[in-house]
């Protein structure tokens, strides 16, 4: 039951607690999801401990930046945290009272997120001018969605991979958004990359075309979506310039029908930073659970096996 002077954000996690909780506290993780949708956060200082802060810029989608602080005051371990949220000394009389609680339940964790404001006045006009209720939602729906990638549980439309790369994550995201590294290394073996071609910003187009060993083409265009450097990449993937074999094989497995049945992708990358390696996680969304099954019988989990032997090799001399 919420107070008057309160906003208070409740969601049944499917992750146990010690996972939701590190998300919170972990500031490589924070980068990939805190924030309404569209927004995008730079730390520059966190300690997650009593009498010690978070201080971070909150980018929005229209290019306005929004200073941020919280500094804890209570650090519970993987139970509860509370803190002070205020906007890093710009005198925001805005500020809030925040109490998160992890209750495990089995496997998952009941997320309560209570936001206590000193009067019911100054709740109110963050909810009508800011919308502070829907940028709750949104934000833990980011979460969700997050943890649902860390644990490869995101969907049955979603097609998952990891690998761990012994480089460090700057090196890793280099190799992932420049054309030029791009090209060295993508695809299964024996493809090469004539054309490798991005616009790295949200909004940006890309193009790249995939050669085989006997010289037939397999373009790949699409839209950047997210960029986060070096942590988050989301981008459209798009076939339809595939050769017209290729079509028949995914119309075969899928049932689905048109001139591009294998539709839009939607493939999120993340770049987790672990000392001097790096976790790269991948998910491929799909527009149905049958199109993402026929393409893992034409074997798209061993053709990002080999392209991923292709990335570490290119590390190496990188």
């Amino acid at each position: 039951m919420a107070a008057d002077n309160e906003i208070v954000t409740t969601r049944l996690l499917k992750a146990p607690r010690e996972l939701v909780f590190r998300a919170f506290t972990d500031p490589a993780q924070l980068g990939l999801w805190w924030g309404p949708t569209g927004f995008t956060i730079t730390t520059h200082e966190m300690r997650v401990a009593p009498g010690s802060c978070w201080r971070f810029m909150m980018h929005g989608p229209d290019g306005v930046d929004y200073p941020n602080r919280i500094d804890y005051r209570e650090v519970v371990e993987p139970e509860r945290l509370v803190y002070d949220h205020g906007d890093d000394g710009q005198g925001d009389a805005n500020g809030f009272h925040v109490v998160v609680s992890f209750e495990a339940q089995g496997e998952h964790t009941l997320l309560t997120m209570r936001a206590i404001f000193a009067n019911a006045a100054i709740r109110n006009r963050v909810v009508t001018e800011f919308k502070a209720i829907e940028g709750g939602i949104q934000t833990v729906d980011r979460l969700e969605a997050h943890l649902a990638v860390l644990q490869g549980t995101s969907g049955e439309r979603d097609f998952f991979i990891t690998r761990v790369f012994d480089a460090p994550r700057t090196l890793v995201w280099k190799a992932w958004t420049e054309p030029g590294q791009m090209a060295r290394w993508w695809g299964p073996n024996s493809f090469s990359n004539p054309v490798c071609e991005m616009d790295l910003r949200p909004g940006g187009a890309y193009r790249l075309v995939m050669r085989s060993p006997d010289g037939e083409d397999y373009p790949i265009t699409g839209e950047v979506r997210e960029v986060v450097a070096p942590a988050l990449l989301v981008m459209t993937l798009d076939c339809a310039e595939h050769p017209a074999e290729w079509h028949e094989m995914v119309r075969a497995g899928s049932g689905r029908t048109g001139a591009n049945p294998a539709g839009t992708m939607v493939q999120t990358v993340r770049f987790e930073e672990l000392g001097h390696q790096t976790r790269l996680s991948i998910s491929t969304r799909f527009e149905s659970v049958p199109l993402r099954e026929a393409m893992v019988k034409m074997g798209m989990n061993e053709g990002w096996s080999q392209s991923l032997d292709r990335l570490a090799q290119h590390l190496q001399t990188a």
